[in-house]
């Protein structure tokens, strides 16, 4: 099974998070034939696998998700979602390229790899909870990898890294996200007796309009400037004449290496606190900067070699399951255009996919070459 085809198959597996689907028992039956050490590291529900070929250093990783997003209105689609349908040389399907066929390029790329002998080891890393909260996936994997005390050395992360263009961007680091959710408590009333109740609005206007005009940082080394979004706010109160008695607010930061998710918490405690403001949070992750070297020059010179172009080394986007790996080796990302993820006819070039493999065939192939 080339990875055209193995990309057809994943597509076919609908994966939609948490649903398993059959993607992840269709690579270790693949993985575990060509003579991977495989084994399922599940958890709450969560289908996650490690595979490994060898025991030596270094050790080179994979990691990648078949887990997809819901297809929304499927009469929308001019193809089954679930098909991966070849027409014109583009294959149609949810998770086309947010990334079923990373995976399959970076499986396939491994599996031909290893049938010549080579000294080290590969890794490859498979969660269905990339799309989703992202807390029993990468996570468990990598909990499981540092509970049998085993080392990955470095790692490329199949995500779609392109904006438009084949090989126009690998992506060396990300901005961390932080989402804070608030809460102003107030006391119901009748409009036309304010002095009877407390209107809990004002409070959180003030509070919102100060982390509105917080200026977080001019940026950083190789990051755009840090940016927080007000997402919503919600009263839920449908009547004129009543106070109500409690306002919600979300935000969500984008921070660069100049915050982690602590000191931002500390900074919005202290103004939601003088406001009379409750908040919680939800850290995504803290950003990371995989600094350029021999192993970012190696993946970029092979995304040359295929593509006629040298990628620009990013930290755009949003977040990737990249920022769980960076606590345990060097990461980047490589991968497909992401012009279509999560959309509706989302697709991917079949000549994208075949030039992708021979990128990850370039990469172990000189990888394991200098070591």
């Amino acid at each position: 099974m080339n990875s055209i085809e193995l990309t057809q198959a994943l597509i076919r597996c609908p994966s939609v998070t948490p649903v398993e689907g059959g993607a992840i028992m269709l690579l270790d039956k693949l993985l575990s034939e060509a003579g991977f050490d495989t084994r399922r590291v599940d958890r709450n529900g969560i289908a996650n696998l490690y595979a490994r070929f060898g025991t030596q250093s270094p050790v080179f990783a994979f990691n990648g998700h078949t887990d997809v997003v819901p297809v929304g209105d499927v009469d929308a689609w001019s193809h089954d979602p679930f098909g991966g349908d070849i027409v014109d040389g583009i294959i149609y399907g949810r998770g086309a390229c947010d990334m079923k066929s990373g995976v399959a390029a970076f499986v396939s790329s491994a599996l031909e790899f290893v049938k010549t002998p080579f000294e080290g080891s590969i890794v490859v890393l498979i969660t269905g909870d990339e799309e989703g909260a992202g807390v029993d996936g990468t996570r468990a994997l990598l909990d499981d990898v540092s509970a049998r005390n085993e080392q990955i050395d470095h790692c490329i992360v199949g995500e779609p890294t392109c904006p438009n263009e084949m090989g126009e961007m690998i992506k060396i680091g990300r901005r961390g996200s932080l989402t804070a959710y608030l809460t102003a408590k107030g006391k119901q009333g009748h409009v036309a007796y304010p002095d009877r109740a407390q209107n809990p609005i004002t409070r959180m206007i003030a509070l919102l309009s100060a982390l509105q005009n917080w200026k977080l940082d001019d940026g950083y080394t190789d990051f755009q400037p840090s940016n927080l979004e007000i997402v919503s706010v919600d009263v839920g109160n449908a009547a004129n004449n009543v106070i109500p008695a409690e306002i919600k607010a979300m935000l969500n930061i984008r921070y660069n290496p100049s915050h982690t998710a602590k000191s931002l918490q500390m900074e919005i405690n202290a103004m939601a606190k003088a406001h009379g403001v409750d908040v919680r949070y939800q850290a995504s992750g803290d950003a990371f900067l995989t600094e350029q070297g021999d192993f970012t020059a190696m993946i970029a010179d092979a995304v040359h070699a295929e593509t006629g172009r040298m990628p620009i080394m990013s930290t755009t986007g949003g977040t990737s399951d990249a920022r769980f790996v960076k606590d345990h080796c060097q990461v980047v990302e490589c991968g497909l255009v992401g012009a279509t993820m999560h959309g509706v006819d989302e697709q991917v070039k079949v000549e994208h996919i075949e030039q992708l493999t021979n990128i990850y065939s370039r990469i172990l192939g000189q990888y394991f070459a200098d070591k």
